[in-house]
């Protein structure tokens, strides 16, 4: 999730609730924009990190939010 939020200056300023990732633009369009293209490097800097970390087998886990959680959400 992010936050979306007119810059005192002009433009938008977006924030990621979940990473420490921010970015803006002129308009809405293009601070999304922004912040997507500032999340997938921030990730993929993340898992080349961890790459070169882990040692043995990578397993991926899906988790399902239980329906109270989800009912709350946006």
């Amino acid at each position: 999730m992010v936050v979306l939020e007119a810059a005192e200056e002009g433009g938008f300023v977006v924030k990621c609730v979940e990473l420490p990732v921010a970015s803006q633009g002129e308009n809405k369009e293009e601070a999304l924009k922004n912040i997507k293209e500032a999340i997938e490097g921030y990730l993929e800097v993340k898992a080349e990190l961890l790459e070169k970390r882990v040692k043995g087998e990578r397993v991926e886990v899906v988790v399902e939010a239980p329906p109270t959680l989800m009912a709350g959400s946006c």
